[in-house]
C-alpha cells in the first residue's frame, strides 16, 4: 500500500491543482472573506485568516485581490457563507468528510449528495464518519525544507504532537489550539510553512482494492471540483499500481 495516500499529494502530482488555477482562487477568495468576517482583519490577530493568507501567497494571488477579499469580509457587500460538513462513505468503504462554504445550503447539499450517488458512494449524516477521524491542526512543509530526521527534531521542539514525511512533503500535526504556536516555533528555524490550517485526520487507513480505487479517485475529484468545497478528507490507503494508473 503506499505509504500515506495524501490526497493533496495525489492531486498535486497528477497537476490537476494547475489545470483549475481558477477555482483553486474561488475558494480562496471565499475562504479570506469568511476568515476576516469572523474575526479581526489582522492576520497577526486572526489565525485563520493568516492561514488563507498564506494559501493565498502559495497560490501566487495579487496583493490586490487578497486585499479586496478581506475587505469584502469586513463590509456589508458580497454574499454571506454558510461553513457545513459533509459527511459519507465512499467506494471500498472509505469515510470522507466534506467541507464547504455556500451561500445556498440546498443546493451544495444536492450537489454533493450527487457526487456521491454518481460514484459509487453514499451521503450519511453528520457525525456518520466524522467518529473515525481526529481534528487537529496541520503544518506543511515541501520535502525540500528539511530532511525526515531535521523535520521531526524541529516539530518536537516546537510542541507538535506528531510529524510524517513523505517523497512529496512534510506533515507536522498538533492539538487545534496549539496551531499558531506551533507555526510560529517552525517557521523560526525552517521558514515560512506551506499551509497552516485545521483538518481532520484519520484515526486509521482503510485498504482500498485496485478496482474500486479508480471510482474512489473520480469521486473525490468530483467533490474538490465543486466551487463551495473547500476541503476534502478521507482515510483511505491504496496500492502503489494504483497511484501509478490515476497519474499516467
Amino acid at each position: 500500500m503506499a505509504g500515506h495516500s495524501h490526497w493533496k499529494g495525489i492531486m498535486h502530482r497528477k497537476g490537476a491543482q494547475d489545470a483549475k488555477r481558477s477555482k483553486v482562487f474561488t475558494k480562496i477568495i471565499r475562504e479570506l472573506t469568511v476568515a476576516a468576517k469572523s474575526g479581526l482583519p489582522d492576520p497577526n490577530f486572526n489565525p485563520r485568516l493568516r492561514s488563507a493568507i498564506l494559501a493565498a501567497r502559495q497560490a501566487n494571488m495579487s496583493r490586490d485581490t487578497v486585499e479586496r477579499a478581506i475587505k469584502r469580509g469586513t463590509g456589508d457587500e458580497g454574499a454571506s457563507y454558510d461553513e457545513v460538513r459533509y459527511e459519507g462513505y465512499g467506494p471500498g468503504g472509505t469515510a470522507i468528510i466534506v467541507e464547504a462554504l455556500t451561500d445556498n445550503r440546498n443546493r451544495t447539499a444536492a450537489e454533493i449528495r450527487s457526487a456521491f450517488g454518481k460514484h459509487g458512494g453514499t451521503m450519511g449524516e453528520t457525525g456518520s464518519v466524522s467518529f473515525q477521524f481526529q481534528r487537529v491542526g496541520a503544518i506543511s512543509y515541501p520535502a525540500e525544507a528539511a530532511t525526515p530526521e531535521r523535520m521531526f527534531e524541529a516539530g518536537v521542539e516546537a510542541g507538535a504532537s506528531d510529524v510524517e514525511s513523505y517523497d512529496d512533503g512534510h506533515e507536522i500535526y498538533c492539538e487545534p489550539e496549539r496551531l499558531n504556536e506551533v507555526r510560529e516555533a517552525l517557521e523560526k528555524v525552517l521558514g515560512e510553512a506551506q499551509s497552516a490550517k485545521l483538518t481532520w485526520r484519520p484515526i486509521a487507513r482503510v485498504p482500498v482494492p485496485d478496482d474500486s480505487a479508480e471510482t474512489l479517485f473520480k469521486l473525490m475529484e468530483a467533490l474538490e471540483d465543486n466551487d463551495d468545497v473547500q476541503n476534502v478528507t478521507a482515510n483511505f490507503e491504496v496500492s502503489d499500481d494504483a497511484l501509478a494508473r490515476f497519474n499516467a
